[in-house]
């Protein structure tokens, strides 16, 4: 019992300090807010509001909007980060790429930049007036508005992409290593060619990692930030409160309404959950109809 908690003890401090007391605080912010009396000067009075800057979060259109700005993200990235680490992962573990040490490096690289540093060379690439890139397409007689209303959101899938590819490739890479050389050998000998040992042998082994995959990435992109954050000062396609955590920034330093941004924030918590659950009881699922 002693070695157990001992065990334990650390993980459950990190677990208090930095998940469960701010989520606390967060919610115990959510039920008050600053009342001011007059023309506004002079210090706020504390009040206990209970649920309002809920049902005020809620009913608020620029909210919901920048869920269904995120759900189409979603829709987009999640896929095809998946589909795309999964494929270069298997390409790589086939033996066929020559050097492939120095290739998963390569990929990896730009998961080692900051995201900040990635969305600003992003943005100068997307910039009319600055992109080598535009100008390229430009004497080819190729108009293209990486910032415009049908573009924008790819351009940001873009970004999110370049830089966490190789990061799910090498989970990907990881996974595969691991799997039993005579199951591969089996089904070579069965005459199973390389393409259909991918997908029918790899692919199926390794499923719990695609799951876990998806789930990064789907939690990843309900945290989206940086990058719309940037373009919000270089396209008027991306406002203030283009996803939830930009909604939730600009609720608490822009329009200091903390209890608002906090209610903001507990419902992305909830529904981050709620999203991550039902991910890991479809896998289940799915897991249990394949046995």
């Amino acid at each position: 019992m002693l070695a157990c908690v001992t065990l334990l003890a650390p993980f459950t401090a990190l677990l208090v300090a930095v998940f469960l007391v701010p989520v606390g605080y967060a919610i115990g912010l959510s039920l008050f807010s600053e009342d001011h009396q007059g023309l506004g000067f002079g210090g706020g009075t504390t009040v206990f509001t209970g649920l309002r800057s809920y049902l005020a979060v809620l009913d608020d259109p620029s909210f919901m909007s920048g869920f269904g700005a995120i759900a189409l993200y979603c829709v987009i990235f999640v896929p095809v980060v998946v589909v795309s680490a999964l494929a270069l992962a298997l390409l790589l573990d086939s033996g066929l790429v020559r050097l492939r040490r120095t290739a998963q490096m390569l990929l990896y690289l730009p998961h080692a930049v900051p995201g900040i540093i990635a969305a600003v060379i992003w943005l100068y690439l997307y910039t009319p007036g600055l992109s080598p890139v535009i100008k390229l397409f430009a004497q080819a007689d190729i108009t293209i508005d990486f910032l415009g209303l049908h573009t924008v959101l790819p351009s940001i899938v873009n970004i999110a992409l370049w830089s966490g590819l190789g990061y799910n490739m090498v989970i990907f890479y990881a996974a595969l290593q691991a799997l039993p050389r005579e199951v591969l050998e089996a089904a070579r000998i069965d005459g199973a060619g390389d393409v259909r040992t991918a997908l029918q042998v790899k692919v199926p082994i390794i499923r719990a990692s695609v799951v876990m995959v998806c789930m990064f990435s789907l939690i990843g992109a309900l945290q989206l930030f940086t990058e719309p954050m940037l373009m919000n000062q270089a396209t008027p396609m991306v406002n203030s409160r283009f996803t939830p955590n930009m909604y939730i920034y600009d609720a608490a330093f822009r329009r200091n309404n903390y209890g608002m941004a906090a209610a903001a924030s507990v419902i992305l918590l909830v529904v981050t959950c709620a999203l991550s659950y039902a991910v890991t009881r479809w896998a289940g699922r799915r897991e249990r109809s394949a046995r």
